[in-house]
């Protein structure tokens, strides 16, 4: 692994706010959702090892919100919201292995 980005740019020497930006936009191209997976489970332990456990506290619940959200996208109104996505989902890939 380069420790190195494509223009030859030192990683340990960009801000965070730009490995921030640069990891973002490369999980979009690659359509890496494990990688933004393991950024959400990481921000509370970021959080706290900061110091700011009321935010870890916070953003734990908040992911678990989520998810509770998304185990149930497929019920009552939020359901019958979503068929559109579902079924375009559906008729896209379901054929494709």
């Amino acid at each position: 692994m380069s420790d190195l980005t494509p223009d030859g740019v030192k990683l340990d020497e960009l801000s965070s706010k730009e490995l921030h930006e640069r990891a973002m936009q490369l999980a979009r191209e690659r359509r890496d959702v494990g990688f933004l997976w393991e950024l959400l489970r990481a921000i509370p332990a970021a959080a706290a090892a900061t110091g700011e456990v009321d935010r870890a506290e916070f953003d734990i619940f908040h992911v678990v919100s989520l998810l509770e959200e998304f185990t149930h996208a497929g019920e009552g109104e939020v359901g019958e919201a979503l068929r559109p996505l579902y079924i375009r989902y559906i008729a896209e890939h379901a054929n494709r292995t």
